[in-house]
């Protein structure tokens, strides 16, 4: 008997949600799993799910209806009246997420986080705060990056460990360089931002070098580590990025997420993830990071093909506008 995970066993552990129509949960009579969608204004399509004990807990306003027959729908108003849409929607969920933050309704409204996330699909420009955005079942986009460098004796990669006192997943395995992409950023600009602040790379260095290498995506079933409520339905973009450096780089902490680096050939990368070590997502990064690089093939890994379907699940919410 051992303990050790699989490479599908990690995946799954990232992208946990079941397999099942989403869309259609609204309509069924478990309140475990009878999601309100979450509505825009003049937009049909649900951008978000959220469960029926937030629907609760949450202290409405009046920019919010709140339909529980099925299908049951929290749908938000536009009080500018086509005026300003996107300031009026804005504006609406800033107050009740306030709101909620005050009366203390969610733990996960405890975390030092402070800034927004942008509704991925939205017709119109829309934010709201991130430690909120798993509550609405908003779909994330996380942005990633691996940096490694060849030497003699093969490929090194450099692997952070958390700082204990983060408010998730503390003193785990992480990737390289890795955030949560602010509102008001793309991508790119998110790791450039944060291998300087968490890996102490130069700016001229990440984007010279640095190069883009496709999107994950998965859907995840909050739980333990996350810091925040069970049972949440997080959809997930994950932008991934590879660094090649010279032997001469190093990576070291700078603003305090990161507790140390460790630059790691490919087999010690490989038993920690057996062993359960990685923060959950990147694990999974760290899976894809292998595939694109020939080192985990359909040779020598079984389930090839359910790990690559599993690491780019079609998500249940939009992922472009009704324009694009």
């Amino acid at each position: 008997m051992t303990d050790n995970k699989t490479n599908l066993e990690l995946v799954a552990a990232c992208d946990s949600f079941p397999y099942v129509d989403i869309t259609s949960l609204p309509h069924n009579e478990d309140e475990r799993s009878s999601f309100y969608q979450f509505l825009l204004p003049g937009d049909s399509r649900p951008h978000g799910y959220i469960l029926p004990s937030t629907v609760k807990a949450m202290p409405w306003t009046d920019d919010f209806v709140v339909r529980h027959e099925r299908p049951r729908t929290v749908q938000l108003l536009d009080s500018s009246k086509g005026r300003d849409t996107s300031n009026a929607c804005n504006a609406a969920l800033k107050k009740v997420i306030s709101n909620a933050t005050t009366s203390k309704a969610f733990k996960v409204l405890a975390s030092p986080l402070h800034e927004d996330y942008r509704i991925i699909g939205a017709n119109y420009p829309v934010q709201m705060e991130r430690t909120a955005s798993s509550l609405f079942g908003i779909a994330h986009r996380g942005a990633h990056m691996t940096v490694y460098t060849r030497t003699p004796e093969g490929m090194k990669i450099w692997v952070p460990r958390r700082a204990p006192n983060l408010f998730t997943y503390p003193n785990k395995l992480d990737t390289t360089v890795a955030g949560g992409v602010k509102a008001e950023h793309s991508p790119w600009e998110c790791i450039v931002q944060e291998a300087d602040e968490e890996a102490s790379l130069p700016e001229s260095l990440v984007r010279s070098q640095a190069r883009s290498t496709g999107v994950l995506t998965y859907l995840a079933k909050s739980g333990q580590g996350d810091g925040g409520e069970f049972g949440l339905m997080v959809p997930d973009c994950i932008y991934v990025f590879d660094l090649e450096v010279a032997e001469d780089v190093i990576c070291k902490p700078k603003d305090g997420e990161v507790k140390e680096f460790y630059l790691w050939d490919v087999e010690s990368v490989k038993a920690a993830l057996s062993k359960a070590e990685f923060k959950t997502n990147c694990a999974a990064v760290m899976i894809d990071f292998f595939i694109r690089h020939g080192i985990i093939t359909d040779e020598n890994e079984k389930d090839y093909l359910e790990i690559m379907s599993r690491m780019h699940r079609k998500l249940p919410v939009p992922t472009s506008s009704l324009s694009a």
